[in-house]
């Protein structure tokens, strides 16, 4: 992605750029991007009622993962206590999305490929979340 090289440019950084939160940002955008696939090929599972929960895990994940990415990357002003709320929502989400994941990584390819993106984007958050100041 191009995170780092937009918020690098934005006026208010000045080139001054968290690396720490931009990885975040594009771990965000991925992790949404494969928990939003994920639930498509558990829907497509010939067992999908088995698949349930997953669903819905890798829906809110995805959702509370974009959301996030979306938050992360707005410079203007500053909003540090509901960016950091939302990394530890999301480092939540992810990891219970993960753990579901996990439970049909044997059956299924693309749960394994997200719960790997699942943790991922979960050290992510809590490596962002170290390199804020409280």
């Amino acid at each position: 992605m191009h995170a780092q090289q937009m918020i690098s440019t934005h006026p208010h950084v000045k080139g001054n750029t968290n690396d720490a939160l931009i990885r975040c940002i594009e771990e965000c955008y991925s992790c949404a991007q494969a928990c939003t696939s994920c639930a498509d090929a558990c829907l497509g599972e010939d067992m999908v009622n088995q698949l349930t929960q997953c669903i819905r895990l890798n829906l809110d994940c995805a959702d509370v993962c974009a959301a996030t990415g979306s938050i992360a990357t707005r410079r203007t002003g500053s909003n540090e206590e509901v960016i950091r709320r939302m990394l530890e929502a999301c480092a939540v989400a992810c990891r219970l999305c993960g753990e579901e994941c996990e439970r049909h990584a044997g059956m299924h390819e693309h749960c394994r490929i997200c719960a790997e993106s699942c943790r991922r984007c979960e050290r992510a958050c809590r490596e962002a979340l170290s390199s804020m100041a409280h």
